[in-house]
């Protein structure tokens, strides 16, 4: 295998990847500059390791057939076209962790000295004067900071806000009120959060709901003399909505170490303005974190090659190695209702319904609802293999809403799992469990209860549940040298009617099914392979 490292890595991070078996590393920094270089270097890649200069763009990903998965070291991936990635089954991941307290460590150098001035008052005094009494600052102390995104670095960013005795509120809808109340804080609407702070600063991701998150609008409703830092992203602040902020007096100042465009250019009328200071995208610069991002990213990548453990991915959910093993039984009585669900389809899916009852609730279903939906879509997917990370993309795509339940238990089986498939008009039902500890069993289809193996070729046959239909059935089928090597049964008595499960050997044929379909008392026939 082969991992192209096409952004400047650090040594020890290259290391890592040198010291996988079976794995030869392609080390040349500076290579997302050269797109025709890089373009060769992709075609035999089966991973790569980026910083922010290599774009992999979709043009991009059209030269990498053998690409498994990106590893970004850093936080943003802003420079993946992601949804491209997904649906070629690349993997994408990145470090979250590796640079969070030097990013959080600069909005707060960043705010300490939007506060007191001290990069103007530097210039100053380099420009030959003594402007002290100019450059007037204010305490942080018992001022209040608004955090925007309560993540990693938000989290920090609180702790370090608390050392300095400011008062902490947070908008975040996906952390809880406790959660907050523990780092020292309270959380609030974004709207009460504006009208409360005395700065504001930003650690969310650039996104569809957070690009333009901070503009005209936002601004109206912020205290008259709130000081703004953007350490995140750029376009998550409105640039021209925050000069004319600035310029009329409702915000303070600004610290920006993040531009919509970078690198910013020199005529950008925020630069123009005193009351603004701003960095070259410096979060995350430091030695330390360079270190670790590369450290994280070569160990993801290499436990990946290694053992299929996933870690930090943004487009599948995350299971280590270890935890794969034990859901392997699981994935695979998964994979086998999808793809029953998907070749007995009632017509274009609307919605899918997983509900895991038992002890599987309390393993990480992620995966198992992707391998549901990869069984599912595969046999009307004809030019794009179906995998665990374009799963959900193309489900999306083709307008299927995925809704997933748990439950602590069910009184017949230690672990059901349950899924319903909506149509336009029909529903159609498979539940399945696993029998000792590796045994995968389909125990319901629709209304019928019974004991099927989920391997081989299977006829599915509806019937009304009356002498003679079984014996004609198999009859018909010995006449076509169709042995039956197995065969479960289910009635509905309310009905009187059964769904039998034959697994068959021999050649099944369109004109044997329409001949099977004939015989009476048969409703319908299905050939399913597994």
């Amino acid at each position: 295998m082969k991992v192209l490292v096409s952004d400047k890595l650090s040594e020890a991070g290259v290391a890592i990847l040198k010291q996988v078996p079976g794995v030869t590393v392609d080390f040349r920094p500076g290579l997302g500059k050269d797109i025709p270089a890089l373009k060769e270097a992709l075609k035999d890649a089966d991973a790569i390791a980026i910083r922010s200069e290599t774009k992999l763009n979709a043009e991009l990903l059209s030269h990498a057939p053998k690409l498994k998965v990106i590893g970004r070291a850093g936080i943003g991936v802003d420079n993946v076209d992601l949804e491209e990635a997904s649906r070629r089954g690349i993997i994408v991941m990145n470090t979250p962790h590796g640079n969070t307290v030097t990013t959080a460590e600069h909005a707060i150098s960043m705010m300490c000295a939007l506060t007191r001035q001290i990069p103007q008052a530097t210039a100053s005094i380099k420009g030959g004067k003594w402007e002290k009494n100019r450059f007037m600052g204010s305490e942080l102390y018992r001022k209040t900071l608004g955090i925007i995104g309560c993540g990693n670095i938000g989290q920090i960013v609180a702790d370090r806000a608390r050392g300095l005795r400011m008062n902490v509120i947070v908008y975040d809808p996906f952390v809880t009120d406790e959660f907050v109340s523990k780092l020292g804080g309270k959380k609030l609407e974004l709207n009460d959060l504006f009208k409360q702070a005395d700065y504001i600063t930003i650690h969310v991701p650039k996104n569809e709901r957070t690009n333009n998150l901070i503009n005209a609008e936002a601004f109206a409703k912020m205290k008259k003399g709130v000081f703004i830092i953007n350490c995140a992203r750029g376009g998550i602040v409105n640039e021209k909505d925050l000069v004319h902020a600035i310029e009329s007096g409702i915000v303070a100042g600004a610290a920006l170490d993040v531009f919509e465009k970078e690198p910013v250019d020199p005529a950008h009328p925020l630069l123009k303005l005193d009351q603004v200071i701003c960095t070259p995208h410096l979060g995350a610069s430091t030695d330390e974190a360079q270190e670790n991002v590369a450290v994280d990213v070569a160990r993801q990548i290499a436990a990946f090659l290694s053992d299929g453990t996933i870690q930090n991915a943004i487009n599948v959910p995350s299971v280590s190695g270890e935890m794969l093993k034990r859901l392997k039984p699981y994935l695979l009585l998964a994979e086998k209702i999808g793809s029953l669900q998907g070749q007995l389809a009632k017509g274009a899916p609307e919605e899918v319904i997983v509900e895991y009852a038992g002890d599987i609730s309390e393993l990480p279903i992620a995966p198992l609802t992707i391998d549901i939906l990869r069984g599912l879509l595969e046999p009307v997917m004809e030019d794009v293999a179906v995998n665990y990370v374009n799963a959900r993309v193309l489900a999306k795509q083709r307008g299927i809403k995925v809704i997933e339940t748990k439950s602590s238990g069910n009184e017949n089986f230690s672990s059901l799992m349950t899924v319903t498939v909506k149509y336009k008009g029909k529903t159609q039902v498979i539940a399945g469990t696993i029998f000792g500890k590796t045994h995968p069993r389909i125990v319901r289809f629709n209304d019928y209860y019974l004991e099927a193996v989920p391997e081989g070729k299977i006829l599915v046959v509806n019937n009304i549940d009356q002498p003679g239909v079984v014996g004609n059935f198999g009859t018909l089928l010995a006449k076509n040298k169709i042995n039956i090597s197995r065969m479960q049964l289910g009635l509905n008595p309310k009905t009187k009617e059964a769904t039998a499960f034959y697994g068959v050997e021999g050649e099944i044929t369109p004109q044997i099914i329409a001949e099977l379909a004939k015989v009476p008392g048969i409703i319908s026939v299905d050939l399913v392979k597994l």
